[in-house]
């Protein structure tokens, strides 16, 4: 079984933000995000920036796009994107499109247990998915648990590589063991925290171990 990869989810407010945790932490993580609300408030240059500091890393675009997948995938890919993810609300023809131009990650919210639409996905080369926890469903007090468990494995078992995300810390992370997960998502977790170096190695750690 492969270990699961580490992704720094960059959701901050500027790309020099972005970049000074990410220069922290390229040496440990193995997927550099660049946010949603970066790429909202700074655009798809913030992709490009990250690309340059992090050459040898996956660099995705969490656009979460909903339509124009292709013109979106294109400017991703352009910007130096190597992944981009649509959301689940999305049309199957929209992220076959996305699908075309770069590799498409399926952020999963409310309604995306439809296993009919998810096998669309799948006819259409889209393997990955992102079991997610919004921060609002966090705030109200949402904790992982067995149902999160058996919904990645049974997404896992249709034949996806799933990410998780959503208000992980490291401690969460035994709740997988023996499950194939294929890339832990951080965001707060490791760019909130007071040493992003040692946040991130900490979360390294506790995968080599699990997954040793």
């Amino acid at each position: 079984m492969n270990k699961p990869m580490l992704q720094v989810a960059l959701d901050t407010d500027t790309t020099a933000q972005a970049l000074t945790v990410a220069r922290k932490v390229a040496d440990v993580v193995d997927v550099v995000e660049a946010g949603t609300l970066l790429i909202y408030q700074e655009g798809m240059s913030a992709v490009s920036d990250l690309r340059a500091i992090a050459p040898d890393k996956i660099i995705l675009a969490d656009a979460k796009v909903a339509d124009a997948g292709g013109h979106v995938g294109k400017v991703a890919t352009n910007a130096g994107a190597d992944w981009m993810t649509c959301i689940n609300a999305a049309t199957v023809q929209t992220m076959a499109q996305a699908q075309n131009e770069i590799e498409v990650q399926v952020e999963l919210y409310e309604g995306w247990d439809d296993k009919k639409r998810a096998q669309a996905w799948l006819d259409n080369d889209i393997d990955q998915v992102v079991y997610h926890q919004s921060r609002d469903a966090k705030a109200a007090g949402q904790v992982w648990g067995e149902k999160d468990l058996a919904s990645v494995k049974s997404l896992i078992d249709m034949g996806f590589k799933v990410s998780v995300t959503g208000g992980v810390e490291p401690e969460i992370l035994k709740l997988f063991k023996g499950v194939p997960v294929y890339t832990f998502i951080a965001g707060r977790a490791i760019h909130g925290a007071d040493d992003p170096h040692a946040a991130a190695l900490e979360f390294k750690k506790e995968i080599d171990r699990i997954w040793s």
